[in-house]
């Protein structure tokens, strides 16, 4: 195991800092390092900049039109944007879907789809969680029935991220009821046009509506959509869950934040107060175990070595940190991070935010919206339980 990165690397690495810091707009910057809320338009301006440059797939083999960088690469790549401000890249296209269309998809659906993910122009929804079906997937319910050449969709879909920009969404739908349910479950992208498509909001604490319901009435779906063979579609679909192994423990995301959470305490002068020093301290300590993690994961990429399985690891350390930087930005800034002022989480408000310190207006809504962490991707009792299967035998 070789933690060390080579020289080539550290010129690559910053090789990507000086493009980045030449492309990102200052003002999606300084959105994302004070965790102001990004509209549609902001996500999808950085996608396109990434598009056009040909990175916004930047795991991508060079065979789609990918960089094909090393596993390495990649992450050094992720780091720079993250660190630099950048905001994240919206996974369900470039990250999730294109990858299955890659292996599974046909010639036409490869040629049909992949451009339009590539460049950002078409914004893509994941349709897995249903409201008895979550961490259990394999007990979905909504059905695709054929009739000739085009599916009829009935059902429903929920927590859907962002499902209110999607264009597209790809769905696991059951289109068989015999034998083990993962048997007859079929992945197939629908057109979130079609007739049939209704979205409805999930407001959130913060007023927000980040997640959604998609239901699908009597949905015309062309059989051309279905992604490789029916009743094939459990497959895909570990394969999509497994294909980003280090991304979901976002650990770019929490060097990025920990120094948020460092700027906070210095403002609200309780950086020198040695237990709070402490707390942070012990942050820090995760956040680089957790990375040491993600390198070992990487090193066996690296080495051609099977990859350690230990995506579900990564998950339950990634969300328990998100959680706790949350948790201590709300405490360094005491009651003065309890008011719930909407206009304040907006790039350019003017008012006067209690305290004086407008830095503050987000926290509690990061903190809400950061219980999530340990519940989506798999909650971390049923990754606790993958852990202990596939990992300590």
């Amino acid at each position: 195991m070789d933690l060390a990165f080579t020289p080539e690397e550290q010129t690559f690495r910053e090789e990507i800092r000086a493009w980045v810091g030449a492309n990102l707009p200052a003002e999606l910057s300084h959105k994302v390092h004070n965790a102001l809320r990004l509209s549609r338009d902001d996500l999808q301006r950085w996608a396109k900049i990434l598009g056009k440059k040909g990175w916004l797939g930047h795991a991508w083999p060079k065979e789609f039109g990918g960089p094909g960088w090393t596993a390495v690469q990649k992450h050094l790549f992720e780091e720079e944007c993250a660190l630099a401000g950048a905001p994240q890249v919206v996974p369900f296209g470039p990250v999730m879907v294109a990858p299955v269309i890659m292996a599974f998809g046909s010639p036409e659906q490869q040629k049909r789809h992949l451009p339009g993910i590539a460049s950002g122009e078409v914004w893509w929804s994941q349709g897995y969680s249903e409201p008895g079906s979550g961490s259990d997937l394999a007990s979905v319910k909504c059905r695709a029935e054929r009739q000739g050449d085009k599916y009829i969709v009935n059902g429903q879909k929920t927590w859907t991220t962002l499902g209110q920009y999607g264009e597209w969404i790809f769905c696991l739908v059951r289109t068989s009821t015999e034998g083990k349910p993962q048997t007859g479950i079929s992945f197939l992208l629908i057109d979130m046009k079609s007739p049939g498509v209704t979205v409805r909001p999930i407001v959130l604490l913060d007023g927000g509506a980040e997640v959604n319901e998609v239901w699908f009435d009597n949905v015309e779906v062309p059989v051309g959509n279905l992604i490789g063979e029916e009743n094939k579609g459990w497959t895909y679909a570990k394969h999509l869950l497994s294909h980003e192994r280090t991304g979901i423990a976002a650990v770019n995301r929490a060097k990025r934040e920990l120094e948020r959470l460092k700027r906070v305490a210095k403002t609200e002068n309780v950086y020198d107060d040695l237990r709070f020093r402490d707390e942070i301290a012990k942050l820090e300590v995760d956040v680089v175990a957790l990375e040491m993690l993600v390198l070992r994961v990487l090193s066996a990429e690296k080495s051609g070595k099977n990859s350690l399985d230990i995506a579900g690891l990564l998950k339950i350390k990634g969300s328990e940190i998100q959680q706790r930087y949350s948790e201590l930005m709300m405490l360094a800034a005491g009651p003065y991070s309890l008011p719930l002022i909407e206009e304040a989480m907006e790039a350019g408000w003017q008012g006067n935010f209690p305290g004086g310190v407008q830095a503050n207006a987000p926290l509690a809504s990061t903190y809400f919206n950061m219980r999530k962490t340990t519940i989506y991707g798999g909650s971390n009792e049923v990754q606790r339980n993958i852990v202990s299967q596939t990992v300590l035998g």
